[in-house]
């Protein structure tokens, strides 16, 4: 699996997958604003095209919580980062590319000295995405409500 940045090449393809019912059920709130979004290039955020064998089957988007102009998750202290991350396609659940796409995310993060734990923040109802997090060491802080979701926040620390 390679990460590559996400361009304005991918809006089309970004755009198909944003509507696919399970990545509708993970985040059904979300409105992502591709056509602008792709464009921008701000220092808090990075978002990637997973690939296998050339083929895109999985995004990836990686923050800085305490720089993210909308303050989506409050005030945080500094060293943090926040991982979205889905399968575009459903026939591409359960093959290990959330997995492998989670582990090169949280190699890239812990890359920087400066960041100390990775957040995230799954639907509270979602037991599925629960259990994918927990396999790979993540560990449940508290539940709260983002805008309209009720979430898990979970976080894993750079010794964990």
């Amino acid at each position: 699996m390679e990460l590559r940045f996400a361009t304005s090449d991918d809006l089309e393809l970004l755009r198909h997958w944003d509507n696919q019912p399970h990545v509708v059920a993970a985040d059904p709130n979300d409105y992502w604003d591709w056509d602008v979004e792709l464009g921008r290039s701000p220092d808090w955020r990075e978002q990637f095209i997973a690939e296998v064998d050339g083929r895109p089957v999985g995004f990836l988007q990686i923050i800085d919580p305490a720089l993210e102009e909308t303050r989506y998750w409050g005030d945080v202290p500094p060293g943090l980062r926040a991982i979205d991350i889905w399968i575009g396609e459903e026939n591409d659940l359960g093959k290990s590319y959330g997995t492998k796409m989670m582990r090169l995310a949280i190699a890239h993060c812990f890359q920087y000295p400066a960041v100390s734990a990775v957040i995230i923040d799954p639907l509270a109802s979602n037991i599925r995405a629960h259990r994918f997090y927990e396999r790979l060491g993540f560990q449940f802080v508290e539940r709260r409500r983002f805008c309209q979701d009720e979430c898990f926040v979970y976080r894993l620390g750079r010794c964990q």
